[in-house]
């Protein structure tokens, strides 16, 4: 005996393809939602046998940022800069593919979408920089006051949305010498009433080795250092070779914040690789009470 499937009434069709066309719908208003970034993956690559992709925030090494092609291009521009004297600054980043870099394609890294970090070319003026979004699309600006006189050099420090890993770009500044300002000392491993160490293990960083770096800070009179996190930890350091070819910026290995080192000695530590011999200076930056304080130690790296 055989048995037919009754057809389909019209209500039945037209609910069928009403749903389709609902699924449908849904679909593409979903599909063409903006998605925060115009920016992809293949956007942050360059056709180079040198070249900077991405960099891993768990494996501290030295950025050769100078000496290799980067996929994102850094300008700058602002008036005539002169020691000692405060000026506006505006930057853009560019990736290799033309494209503008604006805060929608950059991920928060250490409580800051953007990191500067400026050096003179004698290393003993270093500042560490946050720009702000400027008024037209795909500009950045900040304030700087450079110490010196000499060509500076500013290293971007951002995490790309589209890649979540980190990248570098680098570019010069042109600062006039001022009469009675480029002489200033940079400050020393003792200031403002605090004193600062930075002991490598083993009394020595050595070249391609990963070394082990000791931070603290004490006062001569042994009483209690306040110590503040900044920019998501208890210190920063960054270290920079005499050519400033790159730098390495270091975060200590004690990250929870709600568990506060040592109130009299605090001691943080740190990891480093850096792959040449020479001179290099590291400089930390802590925040005691209200306060961001700036130090350099100056090392030799051993063959």
């Amino acid at each position: 005996m055989e048995t037919t499937q009754p057809a389909l009434g019209s209500r039945q069709l037209r609910q069928i393809v009403l749903i389709t066309i609902g699924a449908v719908a849904v679909f593409v208003f979903l599909r063409f939602l903006p998605t925060g970034t115009n920016l992809n993956h293949m956007d942050f690559r360059v056709n180079a046998k040198n070249a900077i992709e991405y960099c891993d925030p768990l494996n501290p090494q030295f950025i050769p940022v100078v000496a290799v092609a980067s996929p994102v291009t850094m300008t700058l521009a602002s008036e005539p800069l002169a020691a000692g004297r405060p000026a506006q600054l505006t930057l853009t980043l560019s990736t290799a593919s033309g494209k503008q870099i604006e805060p929608v394609d950059l991920l928060v890294a250490h409580t800051k979408l953007l990191h500067l970090l400026v050096v003179d070319p004698t290393l003993t003026d270093y500042q560490h920089v946050h720009p702000q979004p400027g008024k037209k699309r795909g500009e950045w600006t900040f304030a700087f006051t450079p110490r010196h006189g000499g060509a500076y050099r500013v290293f971007a420090d951002f995490t790309p949305a589209a890649t979540s890993r980190g990248l570098y770009a680098s570019a010069d500044l042109a600062v006039a010498e001022a009469s009675g300002v480029g002489d200033k000392p940079a400050e020393s491993p003792t200031a403002g009433g605090y004193r600062f160490e930075l002991t490598p293990a083993g009394g020595a960083i050595r070249a391609g080795k990963t070394a082990d770096l000791q931070f603290a800070v004490t006062r001569p009179d042994g009483s209690a250092v306040p110590l503040e996190p900044v920019m998501g930890a208890f210190a920063h350091l960054v270290a920079f070779d005499e050519a400033r070819s790159g730098f390495a910026h270091l975060h200590p290995a004690e990250t929870d914040l709600e568990k506060k080192p040592d109130e009299k000695r605090p001691v943080l530590t740190f990891k480093i690789t850096i792959p040449r011999a020479g001179r290099y200076v590291i400089w930390s930056q802590v925040k005691l009470g209200d306060v961001e304080v700036f130090t350099p130690f100056w090392f030799e790296v051993a063959p």
